[in-house]
């Protein structure tokens, strides 16, 4: 061999070592430990698996698929096996479990379950819906209300879901003293990007202007004083760090882990992703998630994204080893996935980066980065670790800067099945699109940007931007496997609904107006989105997201096929039960609290 040959030779081994460290390995399923199967049969199950799109019985042990065919092709295995035929599913439809690719589990529980100010409707799994309030006036009231109710005048409110751009107004000081100037308020808005506090917080919890001085987002008055506005997360992490003992009570967060999961499987869902675990406290989540994912109660698995930056500020150069260890706590309920990045703000509050064009208004919102350049170094070392990277990613700027710091990382470092996914994908463009298309990324989209966000948006980004908002019609004829979710607490998880716009491309609370029709997809695109797409986004295709033999048997009991109702009745479907593991969980079951353990 020739130097030159060596040369070569040397270089490929290199590369492909480094190909080989950062794929997404496939788990071989395990051996199903048969003593008896269980057959359900239903009027139709749709499989997601192309070999064999339609079924009537799909057969099940040791909470796994064995088989799926008729009930005449179970034989080779009902033969030779006890077996027990269920029925109640006869009249129904079954799809795979929905996976719900970007939720905030945790946060979101713990949100749903406080006092609300959303202008959109939120569901209750435990009771009646929150009915919205429809102006600031109402939202001002109902926050009045919420502080009236508390005996203690030192206990802290935390309300959740304040609208900006459907109020007309960014909270401050001076407006929430209006609700009370003493008793310590904190406003989370809906996006989970900004918070707003009252005198009464400021002074609780002794901040002051020295103490928040070099956190980017901290509002400051002409007076050199504290505004109460604590814009985006490094801000809003402050205001956890000094509150959260007052807003995470040890005594109500099982409660709240499980509103979660009981909105989840009344939508449906049985795999849900947590995008940027670790948020709120590292320790505390762990100790729940693990205690949630062995409790009879719980209806879902999880499958934790941690979030960098708490990782990196808490663990340092060990952050990423630390990060790996946490699959140690891995079961079939729990699985831990991939790592996540912020690129900007948030679409919602109007905060993400806008340059090209601005906002109508001129602003143009924030960036975590200033280059793409600088986001690709902050995600080299686990690009590198081979994990699978997601990016919280909005405006023009943000989405360009994701983009091509992606480029940078495939530059640097060659992979194939890397799975890097763009989150949200709010102003994408055409060019943008083929980028991703070329990167072989994934998007998961926020696709209540064009049913709950379109009108509300548009008169800041221009009608064309607001209509074509998540281009997911874009993204699936040009081959990009792509999801669909909810951003929990961001608006409630509903897959059917979701769904239901991808087809439709209607405003779901207003005038029913079409945004960018061009962008509609057909039902059978929309429910691979909430099925094997989104499985796919989070990397656990070879577990959940079709009915295939080996997968877990997880199920949605539906009351009508979603791809053969008309279209504008695709939400309404019902859901009458879910099944995880092979266990039967109807509908009904979640309907209350109950005991974890």
């Amino acid at each position: 061999m020739n130097l030159k040959s060596k040369i070569i030779n040397v270089a490929l081994l290199g590369l492909f070592s480094g190909l080989a460290s950062a794929v997404q390995l496939i788990d071989p399923p395990s051996t199903p430990k048969i003593t008896n199967i269980t057959v359900f049969v239903a009027k139709k199950i749709v499989t997601m698996d192309p070999a064999i799109p339609n079924a009537t019985a799909v057969a099940v042990a040791d909470g796994r698929i064995l088989s799926v065919g008729s009930l005449e092709d179970m034989k080779p295995w009902t033969s030779k096996y006890p077996t027990q035929i269920n029925r109640q599913f006869a009249d129904k439809v079954i799809y795979p479990g929905f996976v719900e690719p970007h939720a905030h589990v945790l946060l979101g529980g713990i949100l749903f379950n406080k006092p609300l100010v959303t202008p959109s409707p939120m569901p209750n799994p435990w009771g009646a819906p929150f009915a919205g309030v429809p102006n600031m006036q109402a939202a001002m009231d109902a926050l009045k209300k919420y502080s009236n109710d508390i005996k203690d005048p030192n206990q802290t409110l935390l309300a959740w879901g304040w609208d900006e751009v459907a109020m007309g107004k960014v909270p401050d000081r001076q407006l929430l003293d209006q609700v009370s100037s003493t008793r310590p308020i904190i406003l989370w808005n809906g996006s989970g990007h900004d918070m707003y506090v009252n005198s009464g917080m400021i002074n609780h919890y002794g901040i002051t202007p020295d103490k928040v001085k070099g956190i980017p987002g901290v509002g400051i008055d002409k007076n050199g004083q504290l505004n109460g506005q604590f814009i985006d997360l490094a801000a809003v992490m402050y205001v956890m760090k000094v509150a959260g003992k007052d807003i995470l009570k040890p005594n109500e967060v099982p409660n709240d882990y499980l509103y979660m999961s009981d909105l989840m499987q009344q939508a449906g869902i049985t795999t849900t992703g947590d995008l940027a675990f670790g948020s709120l406290n590292l320790e505390a989540e762990l100790r729940m998630a693990t205690m949630f994912s062995k409790s009879p109660a719980s209806s879902i698995r999880v499958v934790p994204v941690i979030y960098a930056d708490p990782f990196k500020a808490k663990y340092g150069d060990q952050s990423i080893q630390e990060a790996l260890n946490l699959s140690q706590n891995d079961n079939d309920q729990l699985i831990f996935q991939g790592v996540k990045f912020y690129s900007d703000a948030g679409y919602m509050p109007e905060t993400m980066r806008m340059e090209h064009p601005s906002f109508v208004n001129g602003t143009i919102g924030t960036s975590t980065y200033k280059t793409a350049q600088d986001f690709s170094v902050a995600m080299k070392p686990w690009w590198d670790a081979g994990f699978h990277i997601h990016v919280h990613s909005n405006g023009d700027v943000g989405n360009a800067h994701t983009i091509n710091a992606l480029q940078l990382l495939q530059d640097s470092k060659p992979r194939f099945d890397h799975r890097f996914t763009v989150n949200h994908f709010g102003i994408p463009t055409t060019a943008m699109v083929a980028k991703i298309k070329a990167l072989n990324a994934v998007v998961s989209a926020n696709i209540t940007y064009v049913s709950e966000r379109a009108k509300l948006q548009y008169s800041a980004l221009g009608m064309d931007r607001a209509s074509y908002a998540t281009r997911v019609g874009t993204l699936v004829r040009n081959g990009i496997v792509t999801s669909i979710h909810s951003d929990a607490p961001v608006a409630a998880p509903d897959p059917l609904k979701e769904a239901w716009t991808v087809v439709t491309r209607r405003d779901v609370y207003n005038d029913g107006k079409v945004w960018a029709p061009a962008e509609a997809l057909s039902a059978t695109d929309a429910m691979k989105m909430v099925t094997i797409n989104a499985a796919y986004t989070l990397g656990v295709e070879d577990k959940v997201g079709s009915i295939e033999a080996g997968k877990f048997a997880d199920f949605a009991v539906l009351n009508a096929d979603p791809q053969t109702v008309p279209a504008i009745k695709i939400k309404d479907v019902g859901v009458y039960a879910t099944v995880l593991g092979g266990k039967v969980i109807p509908v009904s079951e979640t309907k209350k609290p109950r005991p974890l353990e």
